[in-house]
């Protein structure tokens, strides 16, 4: 396994849940935000049926070919933000079938909620890991039943809250092809059966790709360490600090955009995929 490590600086960890650290995250929408086309895409809304019901999607794959590599994409605690459905066409142009489920679905609607820190508690108060997986379960079983994308040559990729899921993912389905998350929290949720990604780190044999952030002000030095240790039995795992990148880095909808961190990140995830055999 391969690791790289920066000094985050004077940095501590800021409260004592999840909850209190995403509202703290929390920034005004950034006016310049990423626009991909759709052209030679199709891109859908999508129903996908899961056990008692359905939730939201939305999917993006190319209109030529068949048989496409599949991704899932694990929103942020935004949801399916106009963000993460422009990541899943870009993921698209690649020659990827991507789709966004909406994982929130089971907390209720959560449209009305103003206030920043009552959405993110009710997000974490209310959501089961086990719930989540099973979301992403059933996102796969409808992309096979679509026909659109080989659930075969599946991969993951999320940011921070999403970006937490793609590793109790990795660990939940030893099939999957290849991992990338985004400054995803290394910590438990509030739900009290639910495990931390260190906690299930030496669990997560399949590759796995973790991309931080020096200036980070959530995600401590030592947690990304210690999940960096754990998961030194997996050859094809690497967990990377980008230097001067903060949190949110990706998110052009936000003013924590980095450009040039994000386009080194995304080549990152590129390399990552095609070197797992997610090719395109």
């Amino acid at each position: 396994m391969s690791h790289s490590f920066k000094s985050f600086d004077r940095r501590q960890f800021l409260g004592a849940s999840m909850a209190a650290s995403l509202a703290l995250m929390a920034r005004p929408s950034f006016a310049a935000a990423i626009h991909t086309d759709s052209d030679g895409l199709v891109t859908e809304d999508v129903k996908i049926p899961i056990q008692g019901g359905q939730i939201d999607g939305y999917c993006a794959y190319p209109k030529a070919g068949k048989d496409f590599n599949t991704i899932l994409v694990a929103h942020d605690v935004f949801g399916v933000s106009d963000q993460m459905k422009d990541i899943c066409r870009r993921l698209a142009k690649l020659g990827y079938y991507a789709i966004c489920p909406n994982l929130f679905s089971r907390a209720g609607d959560l449209s009305k909620v103003t206030d920043e820190l009552m959405l993110f508690s009710s997000v974490n108060a209310k959501l089961a890991d086990a719930d989540t997986l099973s979301d992403l379960d059933a996102t796969v079983a409808f992309v096979k039943k679509q026909g659109k994308g080989d659930v075969k040559k599946l991969g993951i990729t999320g940011w921070g809250w999403g970006g937490r899921a793609v590793y109790f993912y990795a660990a939940h389905d030893p099939k999957l092809v290849a991992g990338v998350s985004w400054y995803g929290f290394l910590n438990a949720s509030r739900d009290p059966k639910s495990q931390s990604p260190i906690a299930l780190s030496s669990k997560i044999k399949s590759p796995v790709l973790g991309i931080y952030g020096n200036k980070d002000d959530y995600i401590l030095e030592s947690d990304a360490k210690t999940m960096a240790n754990g998961l030194a039995g997996n050859k094809k795992a690497e967990i990377v600090i980008l230097p001067g990148a903060k949190h949110g880095f990706y998110a052009d909808d936000q003013k924590s955009y980095d450009q040039k961190i994000a386009d080194d990140g995304w080549n990152r995830m590129k390399i990552f995929f095609y070197n797992n055999g997610l090719r395109v």
